[in-house]
């Protein structure tokens, strides 16, 4: 394999790490709508090139985005409804008083599903030849995914998850059964069809505008999918299932920085084996898909692919799991051999080993490093600006950590000590702005910054607290947060520290 970094990771650059629900907006959460070019718009005249989201699938149990029923498809809650007004197919929507500081999901889901499905029902009344050819096209395009992802929803609004106590025949995907589904849900599997339809072609016009103002998109792939899923449904024989065809193990992370129990994510495991003699053509499929999509992946928990942590199900923590071997080099081989060198960013956070970096410096991935880790062991520790590898990409936190400001008012005495003598007095004062500014001033070449931070945001401002299943992914911003300073004082920087890309 060439390990060659690719070319979109080996320039300086930087950019903004905000996912679209957070968005503003008047229904609910943010979605493809004029706020997202109005962001892209802010990058730009902040020197930014780099525009990084969490996974853009539906999300799942506790509005998280990896615990998703599809790695392929497109969360419809992100769909732009204003667009469907003005094609026709949607009647004007009225505004519902939704809370602008975050996104309640309880309410915001039900309303806008309900507002998709008028506006299928105005497509199939009145669209036009060329709407239709287009989404006839898309449907065929996309089928190798799509179909199941459709039927997989439909199944799922007649009998709920998990998909494994579905009745046998339609669990175990037996043809007759499947067809008898397709005979009496044309008009149902049509709805799942067209609002994936309709976030492809707002999705891609939003890239393809980001592009014309020199902004890249960054995308997400979270390493495991959710049992209830279309993915496992569709690929049960690819995945760790018991007899029931329910996961025996589960995925997660031993205990660390965030949890002292682990983390029990529960997501079922790969049959690596299996997945090898299919020549890895799930996985294969699944990235050519995201990067149709966007410019480079961020590929989540990197070292489950040299060994992950396999938790019996029956297990309520994480403690009691043990490392299993991943499939290592062979895997990124067979992908690269099809899709060619990949501009991706590998997450290596938690417990490193030699063996993992080994696979990810043979695979010529970049990894993350994260400036709130630096403080807390000395001056050998490998997150320290000083310390950082000009392959990597620097962040001051991730959607994982607390905001800059939040870390800094909670952060150990030793810590605080340590970022004091490292960093200056500024630490005290404008702790996001002084971790922007060792971030952009490193030799990295990527620096990506948590939105929250650029506006210096405090705790309650925090995207996700790991293991907790309620209360997150819910976080919005409105431009009145936004004023002129942040984007100078990010140009500024860009442009000092050699990071400004022409569009």
């Amino acid at each position: 394999m060439n390990s060659t970094i690719h070319p979109l990771l080996a320039r300086r650059t930087s950019g903004v790490l905000l996912h679209i629900t957070s968005l503003p907006g008047p229904h609910g959460c943010g979605d493809l709508g004029p706020a997202a070019r109005h962001f892209v718009d802010w990058l730009s005249a902040a020197g930014q090139s780099l525009w990084q989201v969490l996974p853009l699938s539906p999300a799942g149990p506790g509005n998280s985005p990896y615990q998703s029923v599809s790695a392929f498809a497109g969360n419809p809650l992100m769909v732009d409804l204003d667009d469907l007004v003005r094609q026709g197919w949607l009647p004007w929507t009225p505004r519902q008083g939704f809370d602008h500081h975050r996104c309640d999901f309880e309410r915001v889901a039900p309303w806008r599903m309900a507002c998709l499905r008028k506006a299928w029902n105005g497509f199939a009344e009145r669209a036009s030849d060329e709407c239709r050819a287009a989404l006839a096209d898309f449907c065929a395009e996309h089928a190798h995914w799509l179909d199941d992802y459709a039927l997989f929803m439909v199944l799922d609004e007649r009998y709920g998850g998990p998909w494994s106590r579905w009745p046998a025949p339609l669990a175990r995907r037996e043809a007759a059964a499947l067809d008898e589904v397709r005979a009496q849900s044309a008009h149902a599997l049509g709805f799942w069809r067209f609002v994936q339809w309709r976030f492809w072609v707002q999705w891609q016009g939003l890239r393809d505008y980001a592009r014309s103002q020199g902004v890249h998109m960054v995308g997400d792939a979270p390493i495991f999918v959710a049992h209830h899923s279309a993915d496992v449904w569709g690929h049960a024989e690819q995945f760790l299932l018991d007899e029931r065809l329910e996961p025996h193990v589960v995925a997660g992370v031993p205990p660390d920085y965030f949890s002292p129990t682990g983390q029990r994510w529960g997501n079922p495991l790969y049959n690596w084996d299996t997945m090898a003699h299919h020549g890895y053509r799930w996985w294969k499929d699944r990235l050519a898909h995201q990067f149709r999509q966007v410019d480079i992946v961020r590929l989540d928990h990197f070292r489950g692919f040299e060994s992950h942590w396999e938790i019996p199900a029956s297990e309520p923590t994480a403690v009691a799991g043990q490392w299993q071997p991943g499939p290592g080099l062979r895997f990124f081989d067979a992908i690269t051999d099809e899709l060619g060198p990949l501009p991706i960013i590998a997450e290596d956070l938690g417990l490193i080993t030699p063996e993992v970096t080994a696979l990810r410096e043979a695979c010529g991935f970049p990894g993350m490093r994260i400036l709130q880790f630096a403080f807390g062991s000395g001056p050998k520790n490998p997150y320290l600006p000083h310390n950082l590898e000009r392959h990597a990409v620097a962040y001051t936190g991730t959607h994982d950590n607390e905001t800059t400001v939040g870390w800094w008012a909670s952060a150990p005495a030793g810590e605080r000590h340590a970022a004091l003598d490292y960093l200056g007095p500024c630490i005290a004062t404008e702790p996001h702005w002084t971790l922007v500014r060792a971030a952009s001033q490193s030799v990295v070449n990527t620096v990506v910054v948590p939105f929250q931070d650029v506006l210096g945001l405090d705790t309650r401002h925090r995207m996700n607290t790991p293991g907790m299943a309620t209360g997150c992914w819910e976080w919005r911003f409105e431009w009145n947060q936004v004023n002129h300073e942040p984007a100078e004082r990010l140009a500024a920087m860009t442009r000092a520290h050699g990071r400004w890309q022409a569009p």
